[in-house]
């Protein structure tokens, strides 16, 4: 009787899957460290870069939005399908008081207002 060779059981698709596995479950367990700690970039950090101003119904699904980002103040009609750019204002000055919540005021005045800040009306 001759020795036979000894039987691996373990496959190369088994090795493969189990490291493929594993990085998987690290690459999910940074993510939910990230996330749980709030880590982001230094020029990140106490920015807000997107707010939006204010914002009027037009119908169901139509809506206009005023949206300051960064730099620049955006008045954006939006719809179901699509988001069009109107108008394109300076950035607004910070010494700027939001409006007061007992006297709220209706679009038209405030799209007046923004449209005479920027001298087009």
């Amino acid at each position: 009787m001759t020795p036979s060779a000894p039987v691996h059981t373990d496959s190369p698709l088994i090795s493969v899957s189990a490291a493929l596995g594993g990085i998987i479950i690290l690459i999910l367990l940074v993510a939910w460290i990230v996330r749980r700690f709030g880590f982001s970039g230094p020029s990140m950090a106490g920015k807000k870069t997107l707010q939006i101003s204010a914002s009027a119904s037009l119908g169901p699904r139509e809506r206009i939005v005023v949206v300051d980002i960064e730099d620049v103040r955006l008045v954006v009609g939006v719809t179901a399908s699509q988001i069009t750019r109107l108008h394109t204002l300076p950035a607004t000055v910070e010494s700027e008081q939001p409006l007061s919540q007992d006297n709220p005021a209706d679009f038209q005045n405030i799209m007046k207002k923004l449209l005479k800040r920027s001298g087009k009306a």
